[in-house]
């Protein structure tokens, strides 16, 4: 029964080509193009351009796919009444849930692979094994934190129309806030006070920290860290409360 609801939510999932747009296309065409600008460029701690962004564009995917194709799905069930006629039907809505989870991991994986290939065929980016693991664990470790995240917002929203320009909005702030269009650093004195509000500002640096095994214990990877357990716990709340509610 899992296999079959999985496969349908994956079928549905390429069928839409808004979710596909600012997925799976969006992202790698602009890391590809933000890579013939700035390839030469080095970055903190000496970094090169694809050692620095590619666990930030695999990053940018796993959100854009989670909080679109996962959160924001969730409010537009709701308000189709899809919800409710699952309810009725005899799958499970724990079967649901598991293969909504699977789906977004599935495809987050897909363009964690996507992005790597690109960086190894373009940018000549060594492959190491051990790293790539570790990567991958800590990759999967964010899918869960922001699949909690990610329902927790949307189970806010009882409207499609305004889910969906909160979406659009989000997608364009976090780009611009996330350290993924450009250095933070070269951005405007708000905008990098507003970046420290971002869980994905925090936790791009830390994944860029993981992938090049530059990772280390110290006041700033301490304030990050606290600060996506405290809106991990905050998003707990939320939806026990919401579940209480509906």
């Amino acid at each position: 029964m899992l296999l079959t609801q999985l496969r349908y939510d994956l079928l549905m999932f390429s069928r839409e080509i808004f979710y596909l747009v600012f997925s799976l296309i969006i992202p790698p065409v602009t890391y590809i193009f933000m890579g013939q600008l700035f390839g030469e460029n080095s970055y903190t701690g000496g970094l090169s351009y694809a050692e620095t962004y590619t666990p930030s564009f695999i990053l940018l995917i796993t959100f854009s796919v989670i909080f679109f194709a996962f959160g924001f799905e969730q409010v537009m069930n709701r308000t189709n009444g899809v919800e409710k006629r699952v309810l009725l039907s005899p799958v499970p809505k724990k079967v649901i849930m598991i293969s909504n989870i699977l789906k977004s991991t599935i495809i987050t994986s897909f363009g964690y692979i996507m992005i790597q290939l690109l960086s190894i065929f373009i940018y000549d980016l060594p492959f190491h094994l051990l790293g790539s693991l570790v990567s991958y664990i800590f990759f999967i470790l964010l899918n869960a934190i922001l699949l909690l995240i990610a329902s927790a917002v949307y189970s806010l929203f009882q409207n499609m129309k305004n889910a969906l320009i909160f979406s659009i909005v989000l997608f364009q702030v976090v780009m611009f806030t996330g350290d993924f269009a450009l250095p933070i650093q070269m951005m405007p004195k708000f905008i990098q006070i507003i970046a420290h509000f971002n869980p994905l500002y925090h936790m791009n640096h830390l994944f860029i920290d993981i992938w090049n095994r530059q990772f280390d214990f110290h006041i700033d990877s301490f304030l990050s860290i606290g600060y996506i357990l405290f809106l991990l716990i905050i998003s707990y709340f939320i939806i026990q409360i919401r579940k209480k509610t509906v």
